[in-house]
């Protein structure tokens, strides 16, 4: 099982749980719900920060994509933190 934490380093900002993002490089998914098995560019999309994952079982891992946000109501992703910028 994968904890959450709620704050990672951004270069100078703190991204912690809550922030709304923005999607500011070039990112392909093949899981989007209305694109599923579909390569699908969701560069520019806004979402809220689920957590960040920083530790398993107590001990400090370093995820790939340990950003966890959620776009909408049925796609969620994990993403890297320089894939991403904090809007608000």
């Amino acid at each position: 099982m994968v904890q959450v934490c709620g704050e990672e380093t951004l270069g100078s900002k703190v991204m912690k749980v809550g922030d709304r993002v923005r999607v500011k490089e070039s990112v392909i998914i093949y899981h989007h719900p209305e694109h599923r098995n579909q390569p699908f560019d969701i560069k520019g999309l806004e979402g809220d920060v689920l957590g960040v994952v920083n530790e398993w079982h107590g001990r400090p891992v370093s995820a790939n994509l340990p950003v966890y946000v959620q776009f909408s109501k049925k796609f969620k992703a994990h993403l890297r933190e320089d894939e991403i910028e904090v809007i608000s």
